[in-house]
């Protein structure tokens, strides 16, 4: 199990900017400290990779800057205020408070939703009212409202001095150019504007199929300060839209995460694993908004159930969760529900399932697991960092880049053509090499651990050489004299 070298550490760069800039113990360094920095991710619907991208950002800024201010960014800022303690905006205007369910729905059936029943058995005049409302009303007051919102968070970024998107899968252009990419975009430009600092650290790329997309994300990473990638499929695929500025290539900001020791697995009674299974809403028409197929889905959980009512007809216990905690627990309770009428399950108290809201508890079930069968990403990167042997079932080219840079591709299916067989075999395989999954798991987590706190050093230095946009494009020209070719 090899490792990919396409992730460099970058530590003739790093050495080079630490010798330019050596640290200090003076406590008078510290005024130079920026005093308040965003930290922008779409996230607060539950994401619990997302949450930890953001708190581990905060984590490393912390111990380097302890008396630099965070504010949060999000898509949902009563969410990250209340998980992260930090004051925390909208990035968008469509943004909300509250999550949508914590909200109240009225029983009653109003005088708009009576009318359009009644215009849908008429579908000509009613394509032409809404074409009037579109063009009169709707264009307008859209126009109007992301004006007032540019203003507001025009004043949010002038009271920045540094501006953070804290990596996680955001170059992307799911739900189209108006969404993620243009959201970057607009941020990115307004800390231009306000001459304030912009890095966009180890951020994943791709899909970006729209034209108006990768012009978004094209200028949004042009308009920044420092960029990196998290993997050297993404960073090649902004080099192909047009980003050829000079980046680095560093692990997943999560492996960096300080994860509590808790290893529950290590006795069991009856000598039977205990195996996480964590399925995703994969293209669920109730929870996705752009890429329905409820063919899709329905292949998906019952291909799983079956792999599941497998491994519980062999004796393991199993353990549903997700790190997805609102989009995925319809999945979870479609599992679920299958399983529990299968008849061949002698014991159907063997499949538990337990709520979580936040990483803490995450982790302390995924403590309690022998072996992780997940789709989500950071669902992988958790099960790296607590060295659990993980099969992962990929719904999208970054699961599968992620396993194969670590040597694990061995253990990644395609969601799109897997089956039972393919399940059973691969975890057959998991099972027989577990110890020596463990050790490379475990080395490697290390080895990127290393790589991304060599990369926080350099980026923000105990003697703090950026406070402003000048500075830092000063420290990145400095930077590109000194860098080895290879990271190029």
């Amino acid at each position: 199990m090899k490792q990919n070298p396409s992730i460099d550490p970058s530590y003739s760069t790093c050495r080079s900017l630490r010798s330019q800039y050596p640290a200090t113990t003076n406590p008078a360094a510290g005024n130079r400290v920026p005093k308040t920095i965003g930290l922008l991710d779409h996230l607060g619907h539950g994401n619990l990779g997302d949450d930890a991208t953001l708190g581990v950002v905060m984590q490393n800024i912390r111990s380097r800057w302890p008396h630099a201010s965070l504010i949060g960014l999000s898509l949902n800022p009563y969410d990250t205020e209340q998980r992260h303690g930090i004051p925390s905006y909208a990035i968008r205007r469509d943004s909300k408070r509250r999550l949508t369910a914590d909200l109240p729905v009225s029983p009653t059936v109003s005088l708009k939703t009576w009318l359009k029943h009644l215009l849908n058995r008429c579908q000509p005049i009613l394509r032409v009212l809404r074409a009037i409302n579109t063009v009169t009303i709707r264009i307008p007051k859209a126009l109007l409202q992301e004006f007032r919102f540019l203003a507001e968070s025009h004043r949010i970024v002038r009271s920045l001095d540094m501006l953070i998107m804290c990596g996680g899968g955001q170059l992307l252009d799911w739900g189209g150019p108006w969404r993620f990419p243009y959201t970057l975009f607009k941020w990115t430009l307004l800390a231009k504007l306000s001459g304030v600092a912009c890095y966009y650290i180890n951020v994943g790329a791709g899909p970006l199929r729209d034209s108006l997309s990768k012009s978004f994300i094209k200028f949004a990473l042009l308009l920044s300060d420092y960029a990196s990638f998290r993997d050297e499929d993404s960073r090649k695929l902004v080099q192909d839209i047009g980003f050829q500025r000079s980046a680095d290539v560093f692990p997943d900001n999560v492996y960096s995460l300080e994860v509590p020791f808790l290893n529950a697995s290590e006795s069991r009674p009856g000598g039977r694993s205990v195996v996480g299974i964590s399925p995703m809403a994969y293209r669920d028409p109730r929870v996705s908004f752009w890429d329905k197929d409820q063919a899709a889905y329905d292949r998906y959980i019952s291909q799983l159930a079956l792999f599941a009512s497998s491994l519980a007809r062999d004796g393991h216990r199993l353990r549903l969760f997700s790190t997805e905690i609102f989009f995925d627990s319809l999945a979870i309770e479609d599992l679920q529900r299958v399983l529990k009428n299968n008849q061949s399950i002698a014991d159907p108290y063997s499949i538990r399932h337990e709520q979580i809201r936040d990483t803490t508890k995450l982790f302390a079930q995924m403590s309690s697991m022998d072996y992780i069968v997940t789709s989500r990403f950071h669902g992988v990167v958790f099960a790296h960092l607590m060295t659990k042997p993980v099969l992962a079932i990929s719904p999208h080219p970054k699961v599968a880049t992620l396993m194969n840079d670590t040597g694990l591709s061995a253990y990644c299916v395609d969601i799109r053509s897997f089956d039972l067989d393919l399940l059973k075999r691969s975890f057959s395989r998991l099972v027989e090499h577990q110890a020596q999954i463990k050790r490379h798991m475990a080395k490697i987590a290390a080895s990127y651990k290393a790589r991304l706190l060599n990369q926080f050093d350099y980026l923000f230095p105990a003697t703090p050489i950026m406070t402003n946009a000048s500075e830092c494009r000063q420290w990145s020209t400095n930077r590109d004299a000194v860098e080895h070719p290879t990271t190029r």
